[in-house]
């Protein structure tokens, strides 16, 4: 039996795509959040005596304390690894894994690894700077993945109208940007390429 403490704010989820309650996180409390679940996820793969990786983060599964300070939670789906072991294959995809958050490399050989939850990290990320969904479509003939919607704006140089319209910090847009460019970062299309959480959590 697992016992976690009561997280009395529920989970992510329930404010950032619900339309009313979406305007408690303001950009102050969504950078908490993500500097937070950063710093859990660094030290399930750096500071653990054992690298622990999770294979499921999603809003759903970031809880919310009374601080709205994150906790990550439900690992039902989590693999424990020796220090030296980079990469493991399953032998079979596992069905119950959330679509959209899962990287292109374990739905193409079953191969997951610490890179694979960067790769969830960068989609929740984008879920965090949009309040948008990962299972929609986007853009004008609405076509789009969210990560296709985010690149392709990136590469315009249109970022800021990939956040949130929630927000109101201008101020900040510096800081969303470069958001945006970790969150790009992390959802590459080959491990190799995308940053360790380590490198997420210095640039942030």
């Amino acid at each position: 039996m697992l016992v976690y403490e009561y997280p009395s704010n529920k989970n992510l989820d329930y404010y950032l795509f619900d339309p009313v309650r979406r305007c408690i996180l303001d950009w102050r409390k969504r950078v908490h959040i993500i500097v937070g679940i950063t710093r859990g996820f660094l030290y399930l793969q750096e500071y653990s005596r054992l690298t622990i990786i999770h294979r499921d983060l999603k809003a759903s599964n970031v809880l919310l304390d009374d601080d709205m300070k994150p906790k990550i939670s439900d690992f039902g789906m989590a693999r424990i690894f020796a220090k030296d072991n980079l990469e493991a294959n399953t032998g079979r995809i596992v069905g119950t894994l959330t679509y959209g958050y899962v990287p292109p490399e374990y739905f193409k050989r079953a191969i997951y690894s610490t890179k694979s939850d960067v790769y969830s990290f960068g989609i929740l990320l984008l879920q965090i700077i949009s309040g948008k969904k990962v299972s929609f479509l986007y853009g004008q003939n609405e076509n789009l993945s969210l990560l296709e919607r985010a690149y392709d704006l990136w590469k315009d140089g249109k970022g800021m109208k990939f956040v949130d319209q929630s927000l109101d910090d201008t101020d900040s847009s510096c800081k969303l940007i470069r958001c945006l460019q970790i969150a790009l970062l992390c959802v590459q299309e080959s491990p190799n390429d995308r940053p360790s959480m380590l490198e997420v959590f210095s640039t942030l």
